[in-house]
């Protein structure tokens, strides 16, 4: 194609926009509904993504030392969890150091413990991946001296499940949402190809080639799409942006974390623009190929 040829069909596409007001209208509409349920739910599901992943990584495994043993034994133990393939991390905190978090956070009357501490000294655990926390905290139970391991068995696996499922339900619904999405897109643009059938018929009386054709309807799917996401995007930046600058300052939980607006929403806007782009262009060009039969 020159170079020539590609203005004409750019040129076209502009002017089948203007010339064809209410389809154009409509079609951007129906396109604008739909990316503004996308991304919300775009947006709603990526925030539960980050706070599943934020909990997930904070499952540690604590291991409670026996009183018996010695330095020699703590260090040794310290050494055989470090060889351990799918652990990250290794931490300690000694009896001491417990019992200072434990009046940190729940008040100096901890404080007559000082002079005899029930606590243990604990090894603190993070694996490579919150699913081998099961399985590593019954290699650890079985290392000499250690006394208990404990890393919330009675939650941590319903919670991985949970998580699961919910991002399996999520990405199915997703993907309905965009078939959806490109069905009714494709309907809408559909209705205005049909509409402007007399003039493709005329086109192809006086040789013009599918290829030719094709063209400036398929520019003007992309034009409509692109559109349709305009207002989607500002609508979504713009009560994101409230609602961070609202509710982060409240939350006060590193568990409950919004994603940050930049660049969280440009990466939102991004996608809208493509989608938009593509189910134009796709509905455009199933709708000349299956119902005009070009």
């Amino acid at each position: 194609m020159n170079i020539n040829s590609l203005k004409r069909h750019f040129r076209e596409s502009f002017k089948s926009l203007g010339r064809n007001g209410w389809m154009t209208f409509a079609s951007v509409s129906s396109v604008t509904v739909t990316l503004l349920l996308v991304g919300v739910f775009f947006v709603i599901m990526m925030n539960l993504n980050n706070i599943a992943k934020n909990v997930e990584n904070d499952v540690e495994i604590r291991v409670h030392i026996d009183v018996a043993a010695t330095q020699a034994d703590i260090d040794k133990i310290g050494t055989e969890l470090k060889d351990i393939s799918k652990i990250d991390k290794v931490t300690f905190s000694s009896k001491e150091q417990e019992l200072n978090k434990l009046k940190d956070s729940l008040g100096k009357s901890f404080s007559l413990f000082e002079q005899d501490n029930p606590l243990r000294n604990v090894y603190e655990v993070k694996t490579k991946t919150p699913k081998d926390v099961t399985s590593v905290a019954k290699k650890i139970s079985k290392l000499e001296f250690v006394d208990s391991v404990q890393y919330g068995k009675e939650y941590v696996e319903k919670l991985f499940d949970f998580v699961d499922i919910a991002r399996n339900i999520g990405l199915a619904l997703t993907i309905g949402l965009l078939f959806t999405a490109m069905f009714l897109i494709s309907n809408t643009i559909k209705i205005t190809i049909v509409a402007r059938r007399k003039e493709i018929e005329i086109m192809r009386l006086v040789g013009a080639t599918n290829s030719f054709i094709r063209w400036p309807f398929f520019l003007e799917g992309l034009w409509l799409g692109m559109l349709g996401a305009v207002i989607p995007i500002i609508l979504i930046a713009t009560t994101y942006y409230n609602m961070y600058e609202y509710m982060t300052p409240r939350i006060g939980n590193k568990f409950v974390e919004l994603l940050s607006f930049s660049p969280f929403i440009y990466q939102v806007s991004s996608v809208l623009i493509l989608i938009g782009a593509v189910i134009g262009v796709w509905g455009s060009m199933m709708s000349v190929r299956k119902f005009l039969k070009i």
